[in-house]
């Protein structure tokens, strides 16, 4: 038996990337699975993209590239950063990696050192504590509830900072809750920072595009008295419908870049140059497909708000942003339908998924164990039959 890294064995699997494979296995033995389970677009790339990557193949694209992306692309993210956020990056601020998620790990594993805190709001996404880990890190897990619609307050965090805070990772709009910070809320965040230069600050704004508030988008990036030590993680896969393409960056001060390009150099070196080409066209094209998806996310996170709220025992927020829905559904632990027991939240992903043949994701693996998250990014029909599905199952479970 060979041996395995202490650091791998560390880590924990991706469960939302698990449950999208044992949606896939029941869908491949014929069981008629809806999964919404993963965080992907159901829309195809636009054509526009498309036809770049073809043109990129037709003009000899096919050869390395730089490490940090071809300066067209990167000049690309530039000017759409002024453009859209009136942030002012050069392009060798900026370093293109394969997705935002090997974009942030570039910047973990650059800037924290054994020992160093990273604070993490939860409920956060997946992969942050499993990647501040792999960096040797320390994660600072602070929570939020569905009462302050999951958002981290200025006491929490001043209360979760030490000499040892290194970084604090803050996702907006979120996953897993699609909350989204106002302009006055990160003021107050940003005014406790402040008084802790010493802390890099990593905004992952990778929703950017899909929010629902009628308001502009904020970046951390914008307040002047942060923008120093802030780093922008984002990308094309969800604005553009493009997550296989992988082409994610960040934006950061030049001494982080320098160092996220060298460490890149040795592991992976340049991204996918098709993928970059594309990836340019996403940037400088029309914007006009983004807006289409994102009205219909917005439709989409109207029906399955008030579908959820029809269902029992479910506590729903309306989510400002992303494409995720967030109950809080911890009154139907310590139940079974006579065959299964639900325990916690991760019992009621599988019950869901083996019972009504609909894939979601326990909260526990977003640091919020009383809750579940669901993906609507699929079509109105299946968020109806998915809807009526949960709700009959759930209808089954007695308290033990």
């Amino acid at each position: 038996m060979q041996k395995i890294s202490n650091r791998v064995q560390a880590l924990a699997v991706s469960q939302t990337l698990a449950m999208s494979q044992k949606s896939a296995e029941l869908r491949a033995a014929g069981t008629d699975v809806i999964n919404m389970s993963v965080g992907e677009p159901d829309f195809n790339t636009p054509e526009h993209i498309k036809e770049a990557a073809v043109k990129a193949i037709a003009e000899n694209y096919t050869h390395y590239s730089p490490v940090p992306g071809y300066a067209s692309l990167r000049e690309a993210i530039a000017a759409k950063l002024d453009r859209e956020n009136r942030l002012h990056y050069t392009p060798a601020q900026i370093v293109v990696g394969n997705g935002a998620k090997h974009a942030l790990s570039n910047v973990l594993l650059a800037t924290v050192d054994p020992g160093d805190e990273v604070v993490i709001p939860t409920p956060a996404w997946v992969s942050y504590v499993e990647l501040v880990k792999l960096a040797g890190g320390t994660p600072v897990l602070v929570p939020s509830g569905i009462e302050n619609d999951f958002k981290l307050t200025p006491a929490q965090l001043e209360a979760s900072l030490t000499p040892r805070s290194r970084a604090i990772i803050i996702c907006s709009p979120s996953n897993p809750t699609g909350s989204v910070y106002t302009r006055e809320e990160l003021a107050a965040l940003v005014s406790v920072l402040e008084q802790h230069p010493e802390v890099l600050v990593i905004a992952d704004e990778i929703y950017e595009h899909i929010r629902y508030t009628g308001t502009d988008f904020v970046s951390l990036a914008s307040f002047d008295s942060i923008a120093d030590r802030t780093v922008v993680i984002n990308g094309v896969s969800k604005a553009y419908a493009m997550t296989g393409w992988r082409i994610g960056y960040c934006a950061a001060p030049a001494e982080i870049a320098k160092a996220v390009s060298k460490l890149q150099g040795q592991a992976t070196s340049g991204v996918s140059s098709i993928a970059q080409k594309a990836a340019e066209a996403a940037y400088t094209g029309s914007q006009e497909c983004v807006v289409e998806m994102c009205e219909a996310f917005r439709r989409r996170r109207d029906l399955i708000v008030s579908l959820a709220r029809q269902i029992p025992g479910w506590r729903v927020n309306e989510p400002q942003g992303a494409f995720y829905l967030f109950p809080e559904v911890s009154s139907y632990f310590g139940t079974t339908d006579g065959e299964r027991t639900v325990s916690d939240s991760s019992d009621l992903a599988m019950y869901l998924l083996e019972v009504a043949h609909v894939a979601t994701v326990g909260g526990g693996a977003f640091g919020a164990p009383d809750y579940l998250r669901l993906s609507y990014a699929t079509s109105d029909e299946n968020i109806v039959k998915a809807m009526e599905r949960i709700a009959d199952a759930l209808k089954r479970l007695k308290k033990i």
